[in-house]
């Protein structure tokens, strides 16, 4: 049973509807040295501060980015450079965007998701993360006792029964708005009734959460949920603390305005790769075609999408048309075990059938996983075929085959979708001491 309710969010005070632009961040994990360094000219409470501090990453040096980022925290709330909302909300946010020339509008939810092991079946990874340490993100945490951006989560609601909630929020004025970059506009409103906190909690009750991004923040959150649980004194009786909850921004898997972009493979061999010799092996499993000259390799691509299908580009110039042969039976190649949903990706399918076998790279095998790398341009992928062995464009990943696979118990491989837009950091900080 997903666990779904309002806290006192930690906010930057501002007057309704300002633009707090300056003081709003992408994601931690996409900020290079330089843009951090241009986030904070731009302002230097930027929350790029607190989420990536100065000072060493060894918790036991002196001045520590932990101690820095914890001092930080405390020192911005005891000057009122942030505050806490004074009553418990529900926050609604809306992203904003142009795609294909057409103005898109995503919305959804952020509030406290009662934090839950993912064996209990109530909160659900979607995808396969590469193995990474959550050290940092640990240390931090117990410094600033806080979470510091959300993890963003999926629901299924294909009745839109969530919708008049968000239209409620939508009608007051809002908390305040932010632009990123890429040109994409944030808005943020309180949804401030308990009735429709109550609401909103029946409607999530019965209903799995799928993490679209941010894996590692909620494995984050529940390692430090569990330390803190076995730091409360013996014979202390339960209650429902800060930290047994995770700050979530939650969006319909049904909402048109949820878009998902694929993520193009770019490969090498570990030796040199004849060409012609990795057609012809390509082809026992795949009907290779040439792209007409006139034709646009992504319209192609998309409507081969009936079946596992790909655009190949290799070094010597040459793009095809890969489609998975329906004449052979391919059940071998995949890890045993693993269901037809998860066998009929194309990410799945590009993974077992072809990096894997033609080109020896398998997440299974991490020490050949520098040969692979990502690419959400199709055409700077193309692009880099004249100094790669193969370049795969693929098609975007679809919701229900997200829905069917992680419902299934099982993850897909790495990278298989991209949410767009990211999630701005800054607008909302949830303290995991109780307020």
């Amino acid at each position: 049973m997903a666990r779904v309710s309002p806290f006192r969010a930690v906010r930057y005070p501002v007057a309704a509807g300002t633009d707090i632009t300056p003081l709003t961040a992408p994601p931690y994990d996409v900020i290079s040295p330089s843009l951090r360094e241009d986030l904070l000219s731009r302002d230097p409470h930027n929350v790029v501060a607190l989420e990536l501090p100065e000072g060493s990453l060894d918790p036991a040096a002196r001045d520590n980015r932990y101690s820095v980022g914890g001092q930080r925290w405390r020192g911005w709330l005891s000057s009122r450079i942030l505050a806490a909302d004074p009553d418990p909300a529900v926050y609604v946010i809306e992203q904003r965007y142009l795609h294909g020339g057409k103005e898109i509008a995503r919305r959804g939810f952020v509030a406290a998701v009662g934090l839950e092991p993912f064996s209990a079946g109530v909160v659900l990874p979607h995808e396969r993360t590469l193995p990474k340490a959550i050290d940092d993100r640990l240390n931090l945490t117990r410094a600033t006792a806080a979470n510091l951006s959300q993890v963003f989560g999926m629901f299924p609601d294909p009745e839109h029964s969530t919708d008049r909630l968000i239209e409620r929020a939508m009608q007051t004025p809002p908390l305040a708005t932010a632009t990123d970059d890429e040109g994409v506009v944030s808005t943020l409103w309180a949804l401030s009734d308990p009735a429709d906190h109550a609401a909103l909690a029946a409607v999530m009750a019965d209903r799995p959460i799928f993490i679209a991004d941010g894996h590692h923040r909620y494995t984050t959150a529940l390692a430090y949920r569990d330390e803190r649980v076995a730091a409360e004194p013996a014979g202390v009786v339960a209650t429902r603390r800060a930290y047994e909850t995770v700050m979530m921004a939650l969006v319909n898997m049904d909402d048109p305005g949820l878009v998902v972009y694929p993520t193009h493979r770019i490969v090498d061999a570990p030796q040199p790769l004849d060409p012609t010799a990795f057609r012809k092996a390509l082809s026992e499993r795949f009907e290779l075609s040439e792209i007409p000259p006139a034709g646009h390799p992504g319209d192609v691509l998309s409507a081969a999408a009936g079946r596992p299908s790909f655009i190949v580009r290799t070094r010597d110039g040459l793009t095809l048309l890969a489609r998975l042969r329906t004449d052979v039976d391919h059940s071998a190649a995949f890890p045993a075990g693993t269901s037809e949903s998860w066998r009929s990706l194309d990410v799945a399918v590009l993974q077992e059938l072809i990096l894997s076998p033609l080109f020896d790279v398998h997440p299974d095998r991490p020490e050949t996983l520098d040969r692979l790398t990502f690419s959400k341009d199709a055409h700077a992928a193309l692009a880099a075929a004249h100094e790669h062995d193969a370049v795969f464009l693929l098609n975007a990943t679809r919701m229900d085959q997200v829905a069917a696979v992680a419902t299934a118990g099982e993850t897909m491989p790495q990278k298989s979708t991209y949410f767009y837009p990211k999630l701005l950091s800054g607008l909302l900080f949830k303290s995991l001491e109780d307020l």
